[in-house]
C-alpha cells in the first residue's frame, strides 16, 4: 500500500541538539543482541557521556526503562544499580521472538509569565526554589504542570517534547511484533531487522511520524569507540519518500543511529511546537 509522505521540519543533530562531537549522548548498551534458546539474560548498560559508548558523565534512570516481550506482554527487568556514571539492569529472555528494550519520554515544557515575572513549565532550575544563578541568587518559583497555568498568564511558550531510545534482542528468532508503530511521534519501523546486520550488507531503516512516512528525516550513524579515533566517525543518511534510509556498515562493531524532527503538530493544544527524537544502539556482525 502506498502511504503519503509527511512534510516535515528535520534537523541532523543529537540528541541535546548540540554539534556532533560535543554533547553528551544518551545510550543503551546491550551485552549482545543475539541469543540462543530462551534462558538467557541480557545484560544492558544505561548512561551518557562524550564517547560512545565509555561511561564518563551521568547514569541513566531506571524508573523510566520499559520491556517489550515478544507475544506484546510487559517485561520486567532485574538488578538494577545505578552508579556515578552508568547504570545497570538484567533482563530474562523467557520468551523466544525479539525484545524491545528501552524508554519512551513525553513532556511539555516551556515558560509564561505571571505578574511580570517567568515561571517555568514541566522543569526546575537546579535544587527546588534555587534560581540559574545557584547559591545566593533571588530563589525561583517551582515549575509547574501545563494544567497549573493560571487563566490570566501571558506569554505562554510550550513544546512538546516525544523521544524513544530502544534496543532490540532476539532470542532464538527473530521476530515483528515489537516493530508494531502506536502512530505518536518518530518512531523506528526496520525492513531489515536490527538483529540481523552484517558488515558489506546495506540495511533499510523505516521511520514514521504518527504512523507515516517521515520523508527528508536526516539520521545520524555513529560507531562505537570514538576514544581509540581522532574523529568522530558520524554518517548523514537521509530517508527517501517512502521513509526508508539505506545504511551500510563499513566495519563490525556498536552503532549509535539518532533522528530528531520537529513540526507543528503537538497533542497539546497549548504548545506551539513538537520536537521529536529517536535513538537506538545496533550491533554489526562480521559475516
Amino acid at each position: 500500500m502506498t502511504r503519503t509522505p509527511l512534510r516535515l521540519l528535520t534537523a541532523t543533530v543529537l540528541l541535546s541538539l548540540a554539534v556532533p562531537g560535543s554533547a553528551h549522548r544518551q545510550w543503551l548498551v546491550p551485552s549482545a543482541t543475539v541469543f540462543s534458546g530462551t534462558d538467557s539474560y541480557v545484560t544492558i548498560d544505561a548512561a551518557s557521556s562524550n564517547d560512545l559508548f565509555f561511561a564518563d558523565h551521568r547514569p541513566a534512570s531506571l524508573n523510566a526503562i520499559k520491556v517489550w516481550a515478544p507475544d506484546g506482554s510487559e517485561g520486567r527487568i532485574e538488578n538494577g544499580a545505578s552508579g556515578a556514571v552508568r547504570s545497570t539492569f538484567d533482563v530474562k529472555l523467557d520468551k523466544p521472538g525479539t525484545w524491545k528494550i528501552g524508554t519512551i519520554n513525553m513532556m511539555v515544557s516551556g515558560t509564561f509569565r505571571l505578574h511580570g515575572e517567568e515561571r517555568r513549565v514541566g522543569g526546575r532550575f537546579g535544587a527546588p526554589g534555587m534560581a540559574p544563578g545557584g547559591p545566593g541568587a533571588a530563589p525561583r518559583a517551582p515549575a509547574v504542570s501545563v494544567a497549573d497555568i493560571p487563566a490570566e498568564a501571558t506569554d505562554v511558550k510550550l513544546t512538546e517534547s516525544i523521544s524513544r531510545n530502544e534496543v532490540y534482542i532476539t532470542a532464538d528468532a527473530p521476530s515483528a511484533a515489537v516493530f508494531k508503530p502506536s502512530g505518536k511521534g518518530l518512531e523506528f519501523e526496520p525492513v531489515t531487522h536490527p538483529d540481523e546486520l552484517v558488515v558489506g550488507e546495506a540495511a533499510n531503516f523505516r521511520f514514521l511520524i504518527d504512523g507515516k512516512p517521515a520523508s527528508g528525516l536526516k539520521v545520524t550513524v555513529v560507531p562505537g569507540g570514538k576514544r581509540y579515533r581522532n574523529d568522530d566517525g558520524a554518517r548523514d543518511f537521509t530517508t527517501g519518500a517512502d521513509g526508508i534510509a539505506r545504511i551500510d556498515w563499513p566495519a563490525a562493531g556498536l552503532y549509535w543511529i539518532n533522528a530528531v524532527a520537529t513540526d507543528d503538530k503537538p497533542a497539546e493544544p497549548r504548545a506551539a511546537q513538537r520536537r521529536m527524537s529517536y535513538t537506538t544502539t545496533v550491533e554489526v556482525l562480521l559475516p
